[in-house]
């Protein structure tokens, strides 16, 4: 169900674009439908493009508000000719505020659609419009009067902008596949981009795409016939935190159902995704809570993943205590009097290893950077619920905004001199691919020493309040690099997983102002209740029942059946068998070891990773026009 409302967001979308200063893009109309159509699966109820002799736009839509009169893209006019073009992916959760103000200078609007807010926003504000919205977004505006192109992405890079400089100009795109669709693109990745590919590191603007970026999460790109130049009108900084702990808790609370209000708004059927954890049972929670207090009269339906027989025969490993499924169903019967409707998503071995859906997965990540099951159950599991529902709500963000992971309260983690994430338990996952490569490719990405210089860059961006010391400044360093690094990595995840499905996932948790503000709370202020997420468990406290609320932090399940590593196995051993894998920096004797070693029932080991890793690499690498060059 969901909250309407006069004026709304418009729709997620897939954009895309060319400038060129060289010649004449009107007479390239059908490299740019190309581009476009490679943006279908994020938008697949409309489709629009704009094309001037030196700049160009497509855009796909997916539409949530003002059907009609939020098509794509979208453009300003002055005296009869065109001033401005917008193509736009996004929710701008202040369009109301916006609106009355830019109406307030004189702006007349002509829909309903938040595209339009945008769109006379940079009109009257320029290239300074990011910094008034509130929202995730992407977008790109061709200024005809300039002859510029302005990007723009939201703070925390919810939603994905790239863009592949060029001799003449760029080329730019929601996904790699829009630029690689022009032929002024390649599909090369060389040495730089193997070490990010397989460094789980997250180096902001890389894009792993030798030539290509991406726009920084808060940035803003800009590009004329002068050059590119970038700049970013956001990022988090450093302030002492002026309130005591029962303030905390109340702020964050009134941040929390300020923004789930926000992103109920919706024209089209909504849902929230369940887990059973805290993060995503608070969010279905105040989201039910809301809508009931506004008199509607509808249910909002939850989804969760499960496999079969997973809660009968769960073995609990170094990430996971308990199976999901009891605190879903917990929680539905909990918040069933406020008209919540649950469904579990049913799923098997024979699902995961379908070949057309791990090849759909891949498509939607367009590189090998996946995680195994965990990207191809959640791919189904957006797939079965956009049946049902157009829009969910997500509790994704909440363990890096409030310091959730278990490695956040590891000491050995925390006084890693690394990532933290790849100093504990979870690293073999995350780095599983890079012990099968030959060993001179190996030798030459040294990513030992990448990772290191990764780091030292990643702790010289953090801010510092002068005379922190020992722990507290040790954990605003984990806090940060977790929402500048690691985030992106599961913010990606969700995107490109649910849009390859025309399904839109907003995510509370990672509104700027409830990150800039617990950002800056100190650590033993998060940790007041001797937990994980003290700050939230104590802010939802009311809407929650004991067992969520008691319950340890358990990631995204993954499917224990030992029937899938038998699949894995035997697929693998199908491509050694056949003693070639393209791409020419795998090693398949050490392939054939993994294989040689007797099947581990824990999901957590080396080899299925491994494995997981190494055919989608090969699945990747076998791609036309895609080059590994090492």
């Amino acid at each position: 169900m969901c909250r309407r409302g006069d004026v709304g967001p418009s729709k997620m979308c897939g954009i895309c674009g060319w400038v060129d200063f060289s010649g004449d893009l009107q007479e390239s109309r059908d490299v740019l439908a190309a581009m476009t159509a490679t943006m279908a699966c994020r938008g697949p109820d409309d489709e629009g493009m704009w094309i001037s002799p030196h700049g160009a736009v497509g855009h796909r839509r997916l539409a949530i508000i003002d059907i009609e009169g939020g098509r794509q893209p979208m453009t300003a006019e002055e005296d009869g000719a065109t001033t401005a073009v917008l193509t736009y992916s996004g929710e701008v959760y202040n369009y109301r505020e916006l609106r009355e103000e830019l109406a307030a200078r004189g702006h007349a609007f002509r829909t309903r659609s938040d595209t339009e807010v945008v769109l006379r926003a940079y009109l009257e504000w320029g290239s300074d419009l990011g910094s008034r919205l509130n929202g995730m977004y992407a977008f790109g505006i061709w200024d005809t009067v300039s002859e510029e192109l302005l990007l723009v992405r939201d703070r925390m890079g919810i939603k994905p902008l790239y863009y592949y400089p060029t001799p003449c100009g760029v080329l730019f795109g929601s996904e790699p596949k829009a630029i690689l669709a022009n032929p002024a693109a390649e599909a090369v990745v060389d040495a730089e981009g193997l070490r990010e590919l397989m460094g789980f590191v997250k180096t902001p603007e890389c894009a792993v795409y030798r030539g290509m970026y991406e726009v920084r999460p808060g940035g803003v790109v800009r590009v004329g016939r002068d050059g590119i130049a970038r700049d970013r009108y956001w990022r988090l900084e450093a302030r002492e935190h002026p309130d005591d702990l029962d303030t905390t808790v109340r702020t964050v609370r009134e941040l929390l159902d300020d923004i789930v209000r926000r992103q109920l708004i919706s024209d089209v059927p909504l849902c929230s995704l369940l887990s059973g954890g805290l993060d995503s049972s608070s969010v279905t929670a105040l989201a039910a809570h809301a809508l009931r207090e506004e008199g509607n009269g509808g249910a909002l339906r939850s989804f969760s993943v499960d496999f079969a027989g997973y809660t009968e025969h769960f073995s609990p490993d170094d990430m996971r205590d308990t199976p999901d499924a009891p605190f879903v169903h917990d929680l539905a019967a909990y918040l069933a009097p406020l008209g919540v409707e649950h469904h579990d998503i049913v799923l098997d071995s024979a699902d995961l290893m379908s070949p057309a859906v791990r090849a759909a997965v891949l498509r939607a990540r367009d590189l090998p950077i996946g995680i195994g099951d965990l990207d191809t159950s959640l791919y189904l599991l957006f797939q079965a619920i956009r049946r049902q529902s157009t829009v969910a709500l997500s509790g994704e963000s909440a363990d890096e905004v409030f310091g959730g992971y278990r490695w956040f309260h590891d000491p050995e983690s925390v006084g890693a001199d690394t990532f933290p994430w790849l100093a504990g338990a979870a690293a073999p996952r995350f780095t599983a691919l890079e012990e099968v490569l030959r060993d001179d490719v190996r030798a030459e990405l040294d990513l030992p020493a990448y990772r290191a210089r990764c780091y030292r860059q990643a702790l010289d961006e953090v801010p510092r309040i002068p005379g922190e010391t020992g722990l507290e400044a040790r954990m605003r360093e984990i806090s940060h690099l977790h929402l500048t690094r690691f985030v992106q990595v599961l913010l990606d995840r969700k995107d490109r997983m649910s849009m390859a499905g025309g399904l839109e996932v907003r995510v509370p948790f990672c509104d700027h102002r409830l990150v800039e503000y617990v950002f800056n709370a100190p650590w033993a202020m998060k940790t007041f209740d001797g937990r994980e997420k003290s700050l939230l468990r104590a802010a939802a406290r009311d809407v929650l029942p004991a067992a969520i609320l008691d319950r340890r932090k358990s990631p995204y399940p993954a499917i224990q059946d030992p029937g899938y590593e038998k699949a894995l196995r035997e697929e693998a051993a199908g491509l050694v068998d056949r003693g070639h894998v393209p791409g020419g920096v795998i090693d398949l004797a050490k392939v054939r070891a993994l294989l040689n070693r007797p099947q581990d029932p824990s999901v957590t080991d080396d080899v299925r990773p491994a494995l997981e890793g190494f055919l989608q690499f090969a699945m990747w690498a076998g791609r036309d026009g895609v080059r590994v060059a090492v």
